[in-house]
């Protein structure tokens, strides 16, 4: 699959999405969130580190072309100050990155990190992988013991999501599609969307706009439906999803 350079994260027009996709996908009954942007939510007590109702955690990937939106979907769920490995894009890896041509001037070269807490009780810890295929050995490393990853994909380009969602398949990482709605990107109806971007059935597709926490929210929650419902079996005994267990 081709990798192509997407336009800039940031401008989008406000609204809701449209309603030719699904929205939420499974799971999405309201949930408490703690927060959200660069600030500790009202659910996190100072200096404690995770509430003390906390009972797991999971490890979440997001990942995307460059310019998809990854930093400000972190930062917009993020229930504490998140961390980001911007750098200054250069003409010299304009041939790369070939949006320096159209204004965007920063880029993610490592990760970006932020966690939110879900009805008091589940911890995501959110990590944003480079957009650029040439990290793709930085993917693998913070890929470890990820339980799913949410994909974001632009319309104006959906080529250039194709190394993600290759990326995703060959490490055998269960994940949800959200497009994100930028201001003049077309629109087209869902079954449309899922033959151009070759997604098997049981993928959820959502929409959602990464500078609106009540929307990047439901993506995340769209996902952990998702996780939820292709989980193998748990042992006798075992509820839910496999999380890491607090200590």
């Amino acid at each position: 699959m081709a990798s192509n350079a997407v336009s800039d994260a940031h401008g989008r027009a406000p609204g809701p999405p449209g309603p030719h996709i699904a929205r939420g996908g499974p799971g999405t009954a309201p949930v408490a969130v703690t927060g959200g942007g660069s600030g500790p939510g009202p659910g996190t007590q100072p200096g404690k580190y995770v509430s003390p109702s906390v009972a797991g955690a999971a490890k979440i990937l997001v990942v995307g072309p460059l310019g998809v939106g990854k930093t400000t979907l972190i930062g917009t769920v993020s229930e504490i100050k998140p961390l980001s490995t911007e750098a200054m894009m250069t003409q010299a890896g304009a041939r790369y990155d070939t949006l320096v041509e159209s204004g965007k001037t920063t880029t993610t070269v490592a990760l970006d990190f932020g966690r939110i807490t879900i009805d008091g009780a589940l911890v995501l810890y959110l990590f944003g992988t480079p957009g650029q295929q040439r990290f793709l050995p930085a993917w693998r490393d913070l890929a470890r013991g990820a339980l799913g990853a949410l994909a974001l994909v632009d319309t104006r380009d959906l080529a250039s999501s194709f190394d993600a969602l290759g990326n995703l398949e060959e490490l055998g990482l269960p994940f949800a599609v959200a497009v994100n709605t930028f201001p003049g990107s077309p629109r087209y109806p869902e079954g449309e969307l899922r033959a151009a971007l070759d997604l098997l059935p049981g993928t959820p597709l959502v929409e959602c706009d990464a500078r609106e926490t009540r929307s990047s929210v439901r993506a995340l929650i769209a996902l952990l439906g998702h996780l939820i419902d292709s989980a193998p079996p748990a042992p006798a005994g075992a509820r839910g999803l496999p999380l890491t267990e607090r200590t």
